[in-house]
């Protein structure tokens, strides 16, 4: 397996203990990570055994140093994150919900080091050689001006030099606010349009994905499959280059309680998977005790970057049912992170769901 390339910004993590609400947490304490959708790419690939490099910018401070140390420590390459006396690491404030309260992001981005990096500081000639596979999020371009011209640049780059490319819609209504006068949706989508031409592998769910091609698709929640591989061939007729589709299938029963799964679309000659099955019928995991649901869509990516790579699991069917146990797995654990090995992973994919202690 060569080397993946992640793009985007790591962020500092803040989150109340407990469940509790920031208004009840401060003053007090918050517990303290690191996270970033891309980030938890290049971590997942990672656990699981592959080659990952992160590329990012942070300030040239002790938080940018504990933020590289943490990421090198779990064997992701960081010989190109940027380092640089401007800006600062950015953060977010996650509350985690529960039963019928909903969970909750608050940015704290805005100045970061990342989003004051531009395009002619990243020799993409150099991080790219020797990769095979490059990816990156809507989140990266969604941050600045500046960072959605660094990201059209990384993807270009990427494209020409032979890699297969990925990214991760992650649409996040509260980013998106670098033009004035504009709707976030409609500069995601105008921004994107840009990007995705150069995509191979297209990842996100049916909400994200029908914005992306300007269309409405409303709750995911019990819409039937048939809709969510409609618009996986739509996107394809859009993005002719595509090569894939991967849509995440969650329906939210509450905070706590989450069905989860996911679809695998080909473009080339229709090609469908779908993921958890049993006897060639959908069937979703049920998450019934959410742990953390951040980054678990992240998770999902990773694994299924890795499985596309790796002989004896990148047939497409086996790929996606071990991307989507990797997801479901996600959510039993704490923080962005993925802290899975692909063991577990492949237990769960086998059918060994019932949670036994490994003694």
């Amino acid at each position: 397996m060569k080397r993946t390339v992640c793009f985007g910004e790591l962020l500092l993590r803040l989150a109340p203990l407990d469940r509790l609400r920031i208004a009840q947490a401060l003053p007090g304490h918050l517990e303290t990570a690191f996270a970033g959708a891309e980030a938890n790419v290049a971590v997942a690939i990672a656990q699981l055994g592959g080659a990952a490099e992160f590329v990012s910018a942070l300030p040239l401070n002790p938080v940018g140093e504990a933020a590289v140390s943490v990421l090198r420590a779990i064997n992701v390459g960081v010989e190109n994150i940027l380092r640089r006396e401007a800006g600062r690491c950015g953060a977010y404030f996650v509350e985690t919900g529960a039963s019928q309260r909903g969970g909750s992001v608050l940015y704290d981005r805005e100045g970061s080091t990342f989003s004051l990096t531009g395009d002619a500081d990243y020799d993409w000639p150099r991080i790219l050689a020797g990769a095979g596979w490059f990816h990156t999020t809507g989140i990266s371009a969604g941050v600045s001006r500046i960072a959605a011209a660094a990201t059209l640049t990384a993807v270009r780059a990427a494209k020409a030099g032979g890699l297969t490319v990925s990214c991760d819609l992650n649409f996040r209504r509260k980013l998106w606010r670098w033009e004035p006068g504009v709707a976030p949706e409609e500069l995601a989508r105008r921004t994107l349009a840009e990007i995705l031409p150069h995509v191979d592998l297209l990842v996100g769910n049916a909400h994200d994905i029908a914005g992306t091609l300007g269309e409405e698709f409303g709750d995911d929640d019990g819409k039937p499959l048939e809709q969510q591989v409609a618009l996986a061939k739509r996107a394809s007729r859009q993005f002719p280059q595509l090569q894939w589709v991967a849509i995440t299938l969650r329906q939210n029963h509450s905070a706590s309680r989450n069905r989860w799964g996911a679809l695998l679309y080909r473009t080339r000659d229709g090609a469908l998977f779908v993921a958890p099955s049993q006897h060639d019928h959908y069937e979703p995991y049920a998450i019934d005790t959410i742990v953390d649901r951040v980054g678990t869509g992240d998770a999902f990516a990773g694994a299924l970057i890795f499985a596309l790579q790796t002989p004896g699991l990148d047939e497409l069917g086996r790929a996606l049912s071990f991307a989507t146990a990797a997801g479901c797995l996600a959510h039993s654990i704490k923080g962005d992170f993925f802290y899975c090995t692909r063991t577990e992973v492949e237990a769960l994919a086998g059918g060994d769901g019932a949670g036994y202690l490994s003694r």
